[in-house]
């Protein structure tokens, strides 16, 4: 027979296996199976199992079980082209269907076929129990022998033979049937196998055993499709369309009547979409799932509104899951094929009136909460629900922003329509009226121009508008709604060119697909690159033929925004975060002029990029290696080095999420379609690390936005990153080259040497630890993040909970130091109270010190009291070190340090890097250096930089004034012995000597004019207090302004133009007589002609150095909330002390104290801010209302540091606005009124009537009471991370005299109200509760209470 077999099968090439066929030749093709079957024809269809008993390979034609169950599992007996014979039959057999009522009939016929030889008796039952034990074998097993009991050896046959047949149609295409007679009837295979299952009237045992083929021929199907998982072009593409065929066809099989063939539909489907996910975005299978939701059900003779109502609810059910699913993975793809499906002629018409489809739909959305799925999700990437939002066209507004899928997938396909129907209409009218050159040439004579298509036309039309807003956005910000419409209408043409049968002028729409890619890219504005997305995303879905095209440009934009320094690569940008605004004073490094553009933009425009690249990569991982290799190239060319990402702190989020995109991309090595690519992956994995770990080499910092979500999608943008590192799965990159090479097992690893990554054992377990490092410090992140993103979120939700060993620690540091020593450095600003990190850390600088010349973090860790009392040789490398902040090189200058030569060389240095007006904030300082200062090296750095700065050199010896002994002391004569007092007036008369002619001129009439000024109160003092106003206008009257470079002395940068005459008012004193006096000032650098007043009061006899010191304090915490972009306020005010006990005070414009406003007034604050903003609820009493809560807040921070007492009303200043404003800082730190009785306990004042403001409610639970709290928690927490600059500061003061430092501990104490051994949440916690005790405190009223008593002063 075997020999016949390749003429049946050129009999069966053209012969349609699902068209109806005669019984008669339908018994034909059963037998000839029957046949195959008995003498084991057809090929192996079991080939990973091997049998359960060696058969004998010789033919026994006694043993037709063994032949069975050898034909079953191998090795073929026969001519292998008897074996591709009966592949061919098997295509071109229609399903061998065999009615119930046949089976009688045909059983006898069979029955001689089967075992011509035997008699009634054991010979048939030996039989049937081989058949038997091969058909379980065919059935992989889904059958047990023992569930056959009741199937005949004949139908045992039978069955045998239908598995054959199935198997093998599955395993020659892929089961897609070579030719169809109808355009109706499906291609896929499953049309035939499903045909045995509708048999009517079958017993269960035959049911299980078709039901059996069915799932091995399914298997079958899935193995042809994971053997061409690597094919690429149209290998590719023939794959991805049987994979399409069958899922359509099961789609359509869920509709079947019988509930077995419905239940067998959904699980094959299920188990398709979870092998192979690209099914989900195939626009066939969900076209066709949208329209079998709503399809008119009209099969059967009998209308059956149950059958139809299950149905129904069948296909919404797998509709809703199918679609939730494709958006929890590709949300912007999704949207695109869904608007796709909306868009099509056909698909409007259906849809229009279709509850079905508009309910499903409505009911799907996704949001940046909580969603319809279980785990981490792509779409829970805060990035890709950006992106996703830009490709529905929809505007996200809330911070909790929802996407309704429905509203959004309408509203954008309509707009499409409109822009394709533009396009119709436009190429219709341009063909009926002869093309662009109509009419233009007069009658007779020809045009010289040749004729121009629609297409080419149009094409150079919107080259040249593309080209035009790249051009324009250079300069100025472009228009975001024309942008969006000339890139709409440009893709409308480029699809519309593409449906149609024209491939003219090629290029110039190759030309137009670069430019739609391009120019967001140039552009670079979070606008331009939604509309990017929304175009792109229409782009792949109308076109996917387009994707890899699309998807190549856009890798290159990508890595040409690498190359420029664009957005997330924006490495040489110094002026690069919170931290550049506070250089020189707190953080190393020359002070720079902010960037023209915020680079924040760029930065989110490049997060919403990669929100888009992460939907592609899900859509194309499993189905295009082109694609797959091109998201390579871009992840090889951003991973290459970590020194080229942006280090601004806004920039996290969309860092991790390229970090993620990385390490998703890495995860494709247990994919089979990259198996030949895991060395690379693996190589760019650990580069991945690398480049992550280099974001640790910077200290963090905190990044305030106006956008209120912006800081929760930080926080779970790395929330998403650790938790994917967490479960990444670690590979030894010699398993994998064994793997390949097949040779696993073979031979001992650990003598291998890669030529990239070494003594590959050694590699991998350092990769091991770069991760386990990357881990504890991105949790770490995480957990900063959260805070700042739920700052009065009391539970500690913290994934960090520092239960790592000593040992453990080490291993990081020193894994940190390997890969970078600048990420060990930063440890200590994550983990500052880690003894063991700071040792390890301590020894690694000191063993490794040539390395870290370039980081001026490294110089705690080796210039110490101790190396300087040693003279340690590590001191020796100073003079070649990078300078550092300027209060890191002032702490150097305490006692401590004891003025060693190189240390003082090192910070003389640092200070003269920097220009003498920079470091004039820190005089004070200066000055008192000079008391430890045995080499005169502070002295001469003084002097020099006073020759470099006339304002400099006025400033210092105003302060060296301030430092004279007041005669009227009792220990007067006693310290004016001391070294210290005798060398101030030495440095004040060396530095009058060095000044030019020009100098000293300009320092004598400065002196002169403010002496004069200060004088009056002197002359004031005989004079009865009637007379003291007239008698400052005299005096006022005979001082002239001399010269037009007169400045403020306590605001350098206003120019006095005149004194307001009638401005001199004396103010209160018990001993000398203050005045205020109004000047007339201009901008140094602004309009001459733009004169303002500023008032300024002379005090004499009152020390003001104290105050110098607080206002110090309190300008470096506004400058850090400035910096961070906090929205809080603190208003620094100058003071300056001009000689013993006299000073200049700058009054704060616009203000009057709380005492002055209870003068004309009965009621509280909140009646107050009533009467002069407006009853609440108005926008003036609001607005009002939010500039106390933001200056309340600022202060609360300040005055926790600073501890400020004596706060009654006459402190407290209220400015036009509604800001608070705190002055008189006498009493701070250790001191308070009344003998130190410490009185006032609450941290800061918090009376019940600013809490009626603060707290409408009265309940601490209103909103406005949450955000203050929430302010002062950021502000709280921006403090900290600067606390060494500021305990410097006033550390420096300590042997000034002052006397907050008279009693108790005031620097450790202040140290210990940073509270530096808690992490984040608890140091959150720490202020929500300081907040909490200081609500209304009863010690705050009672102070108030005794001020009034006392003095008078309003409560």
């Amino acid at each position: 027979m075997g020999p016949l077999l390749p003429a049946v099968a050129e009999i069966c090439s053209d012969f349609d296996p699902v068209s109806t066929v005669e019984p008669s030749l339908l018994k034909l093709f059963r037998n000839l199976w029957f046949y195959i079957v008995l003498f084991g024809l057809a090929p192996p269809i079991q080939k990973n199992e091997a049998p359960s008993k060696s058969v004998s390979t010789s033919l026994n034609m006694e043993s037709t079980s063994a032949i069975a169950l050898q034909a079953v599992a191998g090795p073929y007996m026969w001519n292998s082209q008897w074996s591709v014979a009966v592949q061919c039959i098997a295509q071109g057999t229609p399903p061998l269907v065999v009615s119930s009522v046949k089976w009688l009939e045909d059983e006898l016929e069979l029955n001689a076929l089967h075992n011509p030889g035997s008699r009634r008796g054991n010979g048939n039952e030996n039989s049937a129990v081989g058949q038997r034990t091969a058909l379980s074998a065919a059935l992989g097993g889904r059958v047990e022998v023992a569930a056959m009991s009741t199937i005949s050896g004949v139908k045992a046959t039978y069955l045998l033979a239908v598995a054959f047949l199935e198997i093998l149609r599955f395993s020659c295409n892929g089961g897609i049937l070579s030719a169809t007679s109808t355009l109706n009837k499906s291609n896929s295979a499953f049309s035939c196998v499903f045909e045995y299952l509708l048999t009517p009237n079958l017993t269960p045992q035959v049911t299980q055993c078709l039901t059996a083929v069915v799932h091995r021929a399914f298997e079958t199907m899935l193995s042809w499709l994971e053997d061409r998982i690597s094919d690429i072009g149209e290998g590719a593409d023939v794959r991805e369309s049987v994979l399409s065929d069958h899922a359509c066809f099961l789609i359509k099989s869920m509709s079947q009547r019988d509930e077995h063939v419905r239940d067998v539909s959904v699980k094959l489907l299920t188990q398709l979409k979870e092998k192979f996910p690209q099914v989900l975005w195939n626009s066939s299978c969900l076209d066709l799932l949208l329209i079998s939701v709503h399809n008119e059900l009209t099969s059967g003779p009998v209308s059956d509104p149950a059958w139809v109502a299950t149905i129904r609810s069948l296909y919404q059910k797998i509709a809703r899951e199918w679609l939730t699913s494709a958006l929890s993975y590709a949300p912007c793809t999704t949207q695109g094929l869904i608007q796709e499906n909306f868009c099509k002629p056909s698909g409007v018409q259906r849809t229009q009136h279709t509850a079905d489809v508009v309910s499903l739909l409505s009911e799907i959305r996704i949001c940046s909460g909580k969603n319809d799925w279980n785990g981490i999700r792509t779409a829970n990437i805060p990035a890709v629900m950006d992106s996703a939002a830009a490709a529905s066209g929809a505007k996200k507004e809330a911070p909790d922003f929802t996407l309704e899928v429905l509203s959004t997938a309408v509203v954008s396909a309509t707009v499409k329509c409109n822009h394709a129907g533009e396009i119709a209409g436009m190429r219709r009218l341009f063909s009926t009226m002869g093309g662009v050159n109509m009419g233009m040439a007069p009658p007779g004579t020809q045009s010289a121009q040749p004729h121009q298509s629609f297409d080419e036309v149009f094409v150079s039309k919107f080259v040249s508008l593309l080209q035009s807003f790249v051009v324009a956005a250079e300069k100025q910000p472009i228009d975001n709604s024309q942008f969006r419409e000339t890139c709409s209408q440009a893709t409308a043409l480029l699809l519309d060119h593409m449906m149609s049968d024209s491939r003219a002028n090629l290029e110039g729409f190759s030309q137009l697909i670069r430019l739609l890619c391009w120019c967001p890219a140039y552009i670079s504005t979070p606008d331009s690159m939604e509309t990017g997305i929304y175009i792109w995303t229409w782009l792949v879905s109308a076109a996917p033929s387009l994707g890899p095209l699309v998807l190549a440009e856009l890798v290159d934009a990508w890595l040409w925004t690498i190359d420029t320094k664009r957005g997330l690569f924006a490495s040489d940008m110094n002026y690069c975060g919170p931290d550049a605004k506070l250089r020189p004073h707190l953080i190393p490094g020359e002070p720079e002029a902010p960037p023209e553009k915020d680079p924040v933009e760029a930065i989110i425009a490049h997060r919403l990029w990669l929100g888009f690249f992460i939907d592609r990569f899900e859509v194309v991982r499993h189905d295009s290696i082109e694609q797959l290799l091109l998201l390579g190239r871009m992840l090889q060319g951003t991973m290459k080095s970590p020194a080229h990402f942006s280090h601004h702190p806004a920039a996290t989020g969309t860092f991790f999420t390229a970090m993620l995109l990385g390490l998703k991309f890495c995860s494709c090595q247990s994919q089979s379609n990259l198996q030949k690519c895991n060395m690379g992956l693996q190589l760019l994995e650990d580069r991945v690390y690398r480049a992550a770990l280099g974001w640790f080499s910077y200290a963090p910092e905190w990044y305030e936005s106006q956008n209120k979500s912006y800081a929760q999608r930080e926080a779970q943008s790395v929330s998403v990153f650790v938790h994917f590192l967490q479960n990444v799965r670690s590979s030894n990159p010699v398993d994998s080259a064994s793997k390949s090479q097949g040779r696993e097992g073979e031979h001992s690893t650990a003598d291998q040497i890669h030529p990239v990554w070494g003594c590959v054992d050694n590699y991998a377990t350092a990769r091991e630890k770069r991760k386990q490092l990357l881990l504890t410090l991105s949790q770490n992140e995480a957990d900063r993040l959260e805070v700042w993103a739920q700052p009065i979120n009391t539970k500690d939700t913290t994934t960090f909970r520092g239960k790592i060993s000593s040992d453990k620690w080490i291993d990081h540091i020193r894994t940190a130091f390997a890969v970078d020593p600048r990420i060990a450095l930063s440890m200590p600003l994550r983990f500052p109270t880690n003894a063991t990190m700071q040792s390890e850390i301590t020894q690694l600088v000191q063993t490794r010190l040539l390395e870290l010349r370039t980081i001026p973090e490294a110089l705690p860790f080796f210039i110490t009291p101790k190396a300087v009392d040693e003279n340690s040789v590590l001191l020796q490398q100073l003079p070649h070190w990078a300078p550092c902040s300027v209060t890191q090189a002032l702490e150097f200058l305490t006692p401590p340090y004891k003025g060693h030569p190189r240390v003082m060389a090192y910070v003389l240095r640092v200070l003269e890097t920097y220009p003498p007006e920079t470091v004039t904030f820190f005089m004070p300082q200066l000055v008192q250096s000079l008391r430890y200062d045995e080499q005169k090296l502070v002295e001469g750095y003084l002097l020099g930089a006073t020759r470099r700065s006339n304002i400099f050199a006025h400033i210092l010896i105003w302060h060296l004034q301030g430092e004279y002994v007041d005669e009227s002391e009792k220990d007067a004569a006693a310290l004016k012995g001391t070294a210290f007092q005798s060398l101030l007036p030495a440095v004040r008369d060396k530095i009058i000597e060095s000044f030019t002619p020009e100098a000293r001129d300009m320092f004598e009439r400065e002196f002169d004019f403010f002496d004069k000024v200060t004088s009056i109160s002197g002359v004031l003092f005989p004079l009865p207090k009637d007379e003291r106003r007239a008698g400052i206008r005299r005096e006022l009257e005979k001082i002239t302004i001399p010269g037009d470079d007169l400045y403020l002395p306590t605001a350098t940068n206003k120019f006095v133009r005149g004194i307001q005459l009638d401005s001199g008012i004396p103010l209160q004193s018990a001993a000398k007589v203050p005045i205020m006096i109004t000047f007339n000032v201009v901008d140094r650098d602004g309009d001459p002609n733009d004169v303002k007043p500023q008032a300024c009061i002379f005090k004499v006899g009152d020390d003001c150095r104290q105050d110098v010191l607080a206002l110090q304090v309190i300008s470096l915490l506004r400058d850090v909330f400035q910096a961070v972009g906090l929205n809080l306020y603190l208003f620094p005010y100058g003071v300056l002390p001009t000689g013993p006990g006299r000073g200049i005070i700058e009054v704060v414009p616009n203000t009057r104290s709380r005492n002055q406003m209870g003068e004309t007034t009965d009621g509280g604050l909140l009646e107050i801010f009533q009467q002069d903003y407006g009853p609440v609820g108005s926008p003036s009493f609001e607005a009002a209302r939010e500039m106390f809560m933001i200056s309340s807040a600022g202060y609360a921070v300040a005055s926790l540091l600073l501890q400020p007492k004596d706060r009654h009303n006459g402190n407290l200043l209220f400015d036009s606005h509604g800001r608070l404003v705190h002055i008189d800082f006498g009493f701070i730190l250790e001191i308070s009124p009344g003998g130190n009785m410490g009185f006032e306990s609450a941290h800061f004042k918090l009376s019940h009537e600013m809490t009626q403001l603060l707290d409408p409610s009265g309940t601490m639970k209103s909103d406005t009471w949450n955000q203050f709290l929430r302010l002062c928690v950021k502000g709280y927490l921006a403090a900290r991370r600067h606390m060494n600059g500021i305990l410097t500061t006033v550390n420096l003061m300590v042997d000034s005299g002052l006397p907050c430092f008279s009693r108790g501990d005031p620097i450790n104490n202040l140290r210990k109200r940073f509270h530096p051994e808690m992490n984040e949440r608890e140091a959150a916690n720490f202020m929500v509760r300081t907040c909490v005790d200081a609500y209304n405190k009863w010690t705050t009223a009672g102070y108030d209470l005794i001020q009034y008593l006392q003095q008078g002063i309003e409560k």
